[in-house]
């Protein structure tokens, strides 16, 4: 598989915690220090020649419609030429944890809308990203019910945009056949130092680098 971007392409991460992983946000060049910046520099070492830059607006919390809300900014403003986007356990978590739910049609309507904005502005391709969750502790095998839909729509509108995807739901299903799932992400969903690894493995995969 060849590497799918041009040469000088832009790439921007998008998302939550796990992919701000703890950015400066007052340096526009921060890439925090999970897996985007870890995906950045194994890319930029293996394929020095193709000039790809690397751009990270995730920010902990967010939920897809809050995406919508600072998507000119933290997109459509940076004139990138990929958007790799990974979001939705918050809209999860918010169900159990603060008793605010956010509807499957909801936020299948809120991604769809930043997948359009980005496709008729500027004509980006996207890398899409399940959110997952793993069964620790205990109470996280509830989420399920919530998160399997949502999984659901993000192959789904992977498909209808023509995006490379990466199953990481599955990825770390099959790692925590490896090892203890609190292994992978401390809390279920928080990815430790080898869970960033994990994730910005799978990306380079999915892309072509590695």
């Amino acid at each position: 598989m060849s590497v799918v971007f041009d040469d000088g392409a832009k790439v921007l991460f998008q998302g939550d915690s796990i992919t701000d992983a703890g950015r400066v946000y007052n340096d526009p060049g921060s890439l925090g220090a999970g897996y985007a910046y870890m995906a950045a520099s194994w890319f930029s070492a293996l394929h020095p020649e193709k000039r790809v830059s690397f751009l990270n607006r995730g920010i902990s919390g967010n939920r897809a419609a809050d995406l919508v809300g600072r998507w000119q900014k933290d997109c459509i403003d940076l004139k990138p030429s990929w958007v790799s986007i990974m979001i939705g356990i918050n809209d999860t978590w918010r169900a159990f944890d603060g008793n605010d739910p956010t509807s499957a049609e909801s936020y299948e309507n809120s991604y769809r809308q930043i997948l359009e904005s980005a496709k008729k502005n500027l004509n980006a391709r996207f890398i899409l990203m399940e959110p997952f969750v793993l069964p620790y502790p205990e109470d996280r095998k509830q989420w399920r019910s919530d998160l399997d839909p949502r999984i659901r729509i993000v192959n789904k509108l992977a498909d209808e945009f023509g995006a490379v995807m990466v199953k990481l739901d599955s990825i770390f299903a099959d790692a925590a056949k490896r090892s203890e799932p609190s292994y992978w992400a401390s809390d279920g969903v928080h990815p430790t130092g080898a869970g960033h690894a994990l994730i910005a493995m799978s990306w380079l995969k999915a892309v072509g680098a590695a």
